[in-house]
This record gives C-alpha cells, structure tokens and sequence, in this order.
C-alpha cells in the first residue's frame, strides 16, 4: 500500500463516514431524514420510507442485508458558504453480514455509532465498534430515539462509554498505536431519526431534542470526521469495495480513490487477486447523487464512484496507473461459522412447474454468482456432483441467499446448518457465540434452562430495575441452530435475543435440538380432512387439506420424541348407511406453516428441506421407510 506519511493534502469540501449500529437502532431512518433536509430528491420524487432498504427482503424483514452508498450534498451553517459532499454508507447491524460492514469501513474516515436509548449496546453493537476502531477510525456516538417513553439516555451514555473503553483496553495489543485518549474523547449526539431532530445538548428521557433540524448532526460529523487525505504527488489508486449491476452498462464496480484522478475514457492497470495485471478501459464513469448514479466525466481522491466495462472485476482488487502499478492490500473478512448443504431438487414432486430452475448447472452458476458480490460466503464441492457446500457468518446469512434462489425461481434441497469447526492441537474445537439476551424477569427460569440444555454458560446478568433482566452466555454457535424460534416461543414473543462470534472452543458435546420426533407420510397422495381429523389428537401439521405429499415427506410434529409414519391420504369409506354424526370440519386445528427459517430450525440430521418458488417442504433423506430403518440400524451399531 501506499506510504499514507506522504499523504499531506486534504479534500476539505469531502467527507466519507459509515453509520454502524445494531439491528432495528434506526440507521436507515436516519439517512432518510439526512437526504429528505438536504433536499437531496427532486421536489415532485416520490421517496418511499427506508429509501436506503431497496431489496424486497430487505423491506419485508425491516432489515439492511447489504452495504450501500447514497451522498448528501450539504450547505448548511457549518459548510462555510461551500457545497460539501458527505458519502454515508449504511450497513447492516446484524453480525451475519459482518462482510458487508468490514467492506463499508474501508471506504470511509470515520463512523456515527448509532446506539438506541432505551437498549443501549448491543451484541451487534460491539461487532461493528471493534471493527472501526481495528480501522482506527473517529467515532462518533449517537444516541437514537431519545423520544422513546422507556429511554434511559444516562445509563446508556454510560454503557457505551464502558464498551469503547472495554474494547480499546483489549485491543491495545493487536492495535498498538490505538490513540486512547482519542477514543474516549467521543462527541455525543442525541437525535430522533424519525423525527428529524438532533441536539448536542441531552434531552430528558423520553423527549425530543431541542433542535428542530439535523444541523448539530452534520456539525458534528464536518468537525469531527477527517477530510479524505491523499499524496498529491501519488499514481492512481481505486480500491474496488462493492459490485452492482446495471441492465444497460453490465456489472459496476463501486470504488474508493485513494489517490490519483480517474478519468472516463481512460485506460488504467487493473490488478487482480491472483496478482496478475491487465490494461482496461473505463468505458463509463459514475457519481452518485442521493440514490440514483449519474455519470461524471472524472473524479478524484476521496469519491466514491462507480465504473462500468470491466466484467470480472471483483471485491478487494484496485485499479492503478498504467505505467507504475500500485496495488493496495484485498479486503480480508473473518471465516465463516455455519455452512449448510445446497444442492438440486431431488424429490418426486421436483420439476413440475415450467420455467423453474431445477439443472445443477444453474444453481452452480447462481452459488458462483453469489461469490463475486459476498466477501463472506464460500462455495465447496461435496462428494455429490449436484450438491455444494455454503459457509456463511450465521443461519441467517445462509436462509436469505436461498430466499433470494427461491424468488429467481430455482428449486433446492437444503441441508440442516451445521458449524464450521477447525483442528487446534489434534482437538476439534467449534465456533462460540456471545449472547446477550433481554427478558422479562418472570422468564428468567425458562430462559437460563433452555440455555444450559444448549451448552451455555452464563457470564454476566443485569437488573435495570425496569422489569427487565439483561443476560449474557457464551454458547456454541451450533447451540443457537433452532433456538430463536423456542426463544420467541418460551418468552411469549417478548424476549431480544442477538449474538456475535466469540472465537473457538473446544467441542462441547452433543445437543439435543428438538424434544419432539417427525410424522412422516408413508404414502403419496393427496392429504385429506378425514385423515387429518383422526390424526391430530397426536400432532401438530405442517400440512394443509388437498396438499399433494410422498413417501418420506414430513407433514407435522409428533407429541412424543421418536417418529411415527402415518397415512395422512385415507379416505372415508362410503356405505349407504347415513351416520348420525356427520364429521365435524370446524374442529380442525389450523396447520401450521412454517418459514423457510423455521423449517431449517426444525430439520434433524437425517432430514432436508425442499425449496420451490411455491412451496416449502420438509422431508427426510432417505425417503423409503425400509431404506430409512437399515441406515438408522447401521448408524446405532457403528
């Protein structure tokens, strides 16, 4: 890389930061209102709410899943009479698109940590902190939702403070040049996103700030953030931080320039992973203004631009001068933890819909697709030709990239997740998680008991005085497959649960996931209500009336622990003798209907889940009964 001591010239009308924050603390909201009082839209645009989420699942979960970019162009009273540019990525704030946010802070010079006042620091919280201050970057602490009627601004002033504090203290070996005083000199903002509001000075719980506008916000980040600094005697060099795509233009590469100006029409060295180094031309150049990209004929240190016309350019490669290339280091993210087993639909109702994408080359193709956008995630072969191996950071990570396969129309078998687990001193060890849970004291019990059961051990617990616990255990990450759903279920939908990788541990020992066995159809046909009536003193259904089911196919959950193979396609036989009791349809007890995540939690190990853009089932391995008993007989011998 280049030396960053001969960067002695700043871009002062620039400034390049990333608002970090735990999920649902309000990020997006808050750009929303920082576009919306910069008048960055046109006066007749119509914005939706959350302008910044654009993808479907994204609008659907409430959730950011990937890293974007948007500029405010500001000329407010701390502008000095100037235009000024601020870039504001928005990351996500769950710890399973952790690649997205280590991506995100290699483009900018300081991050807003945008923190909830009545939750405080969260799992995901501390995630995105250490990885800016790792980057040495300025903080800036925001404090959200001060008009919240349950805020405790103070103690949440407080806890942040400690957690800056914590990590700095346990980073000063790995960062040892970390400039301590700097992070606990930390400015603090209180703003409500929604209401468009920030103050410098703090409100009382449960009110606004007194300001009636952002302008204490962008003051802060204008005096706070560096301006982007660069060698004005330096080659070009543009590091490519994200791809995008365009139906006119192809694929966009989303860079950084560090140095140099990039100019349209120019032809550049592009260095690629494998270090090799090629000439290409920048066919088209493009700024971004607000959310759309508009095309600009140069730009210089410090943008953040997008360039069109080279194809296989990936994350993590640069583009530099020609003459005297200069490549900067790839971005490295951590390893993944989960991995699960993707392959081509294998059941007897595969196939049936035209148009769907059920050939192993296609789902090849769309898995290696998936790796040019997500630094995250890696694709194995398995010994199946038509099955692959995905690691990923989490279970969440993984069941959004086979949503967005089931929406473009691909049909999928999807394996249970399991941990990613590495050799340490000839010992297995596995990944842990730090959970911290919040709950109301009366599931206090049932919180800690299902946490043990799962290999947990608590570490710390608080009482806000609030009716409310704060817990934290450390787990294994296997431990926490399937556990979200016996959580919401336990604490009545009360309990927040979030976590964040915690290193390796040795092997703790087998888990028992799920209480209860399978109902498994032994027969293919067409489900009906007769069946279902007679059946459901003994189970819950995953299975509505007239769905088509096979051999193999698991249609509920049995009240005992071992499965049971039942005939859910009998039909009533017909006399001619009138039944004085007719059967009784009203007393049926609704199916329930189970998300793909929550199919994935149920799964056991010798069973799969079917993926179709219609429908989601879940079946065991092996379908055959006969087949089924000799492998579970060969597996209790060996």
């Amino acid at each position: 890389m280049s030396d960053t001591s001969l960067n002695t010239a700043s871009r002062n009308d620039l400034r390049n930061v990333a608002i970090v924050a735990h999920v649902d603390h309000g990020k997006t909201t808050l750009v929303d209102a920082m576009l919306k009082q910069t008048h960055s839209f046109a006066e007749h645009s119509n914005v939706a709410e959350r302008a910044m989420d654009t993808g479907d699942l994204e609008r659907e979960k409430g959730i950011t899943i990937l890293a974007k970019n948007t500029t405010v162009a500001y000329n407010g009273p701390s502008a000095d009479g100037q235009v000024m540019t601020i870039n504001v990525i928005d990351t996500p704030g769950h710890a399973d698109f952790g690649g997205e946010v280590e991506r995100g802070l290699s483009m900018v010079d300081g991050v807003v940590l945008l923190v909830d006042a009545s939750e405080g620091p969260l799992p995901q919280t501390r995630f995105v902190l250490r990885k800016a201050l790792a980057a040495k970057l300025p903080v800036i602490l925001l404090v959200n939702k001060t008009d919240r009627p349950d805020a405790r601004i103070d103690e949440v002033v407080a806890e942040s403070m400690d957690l800056l504090l914590g990590l700095a203290s346990d980073m000063a070996d790995e960062v040892p040049d970390l400039d301590l005083d700097a992070v606990l000199n930390v400015p603090v903002v209180y703003a409500s996103g929604k209401l468009g509001r920030a103050s410098t000075k703090q409100p009382e719980n449960g009110t606004a700030p007194d300001s009636e506008d952002l302008e204490p916000l962008f003051k802060t980040i204008i005096e706070h953030i560096p301006a982007p600094r660069y060698n004005p005697e330096g080659v070009l060099q543009a590091h490519v931080t994200n791809l995008d795509a365009s139906p006119f233009l192809g694929r966009l590469a989303l860079l950084r320039i560090f140095n140099g100006t990039l100019r349209k029409g120019q032809t550049v060295a592009w260095c690629r992973q494998d270090g090799t180094v090629k000439p290409v031309k920048i066919t088209e150049l493009l700024a971004t203004q607000a959310l759309t990209r508009v095309p600009a004929e140069s730009a210089g240190p410090g943008e953040i631009v997008a360039v069109a016309g080279i194809e296989d350019i990936t994350i993590g490669e640069t583009l530099t001068d020609l003459e005297n290339p200069q490549p900067l280091p790839l971005i490295t993210v951590d390893p993944p933890a989960i991995s699960m087993t993707i392959g081509i639909n294998t059941s007897p109702l595969a196939g049936r819909v035209k148009g769907h994408k059920v050939t192993a080359r296609q789902v090849k193709d769309r898995l290696d697709k998936e790796l040019v956008g997500n630094v995250s995630l890696k694709v194995l072969p398995t010994e199946r030709p038509d099955a692959w191996e995905v690691q990923g950071r989490g279970e969440l990570a993984l069941a959004i990239l086979v949503e967005q396969m089931r929406r473009e129309g691909f049909e999928l078998t999807v394996g249970k997740p399991q941990v990613v687990t590495k050799q340490v001193n000839g010992k297995t060890h596995e990944p842990m998680e730090h959970m911290t849970i919040d709950v109301p004291e009366e599931y206090l019990g049932g919180v800690t008991q299902l946490m043990a059961a799962r290999k947990g051990r608590m570490v710390n617990m608080a009482n806000h005085g609030t009716g409310w616990c704060r817990m934290e255990f450390l787990v294994p990450a296997r431990g926490l497959i399937g556990f979200r759903t016996r959580f919401l279920t336990d604490t009545r939908g009360a309990g927040i649960a979030s976590s964040i990788a915690e290193g390796y541990e040795p092997w703790a020992g087998p888990i028992e996931y799920r209480n209860n066995g399978s109902i498994v159809a032994d027969r293919s046909g067409v489900v009906t209500p007769f069946a279902m009536i007679k059946l459901q003193e003994r189970m819950n259904f995953f299975v509505q009336p007239t769905s088509e089911v096979y051999e193999g196919m698991i249609v509920g959950e049995n009240s005992r622990a071992d499965d049971m193979d039942v005939n859910i396609t009998k039909e009533k036989q017909l006399t001619n003798m009138r039944a004085a009791s007719s059967d009784t349809f009203e007393n049926m007890t609704p199916p329930r209907n189970l998300t793909l995540e929550e199919s994935l939690e149920f799964a056991r190990e010798d069973e799969c889940v079917e993926v179709t853009p219609e429908s989601i089932r879940i079946r065991k391995l092996i379908l055959d009964a006969s087949d089924r008993a000799k492998a579970f007989r060969s597996r209790a011998k060996a």
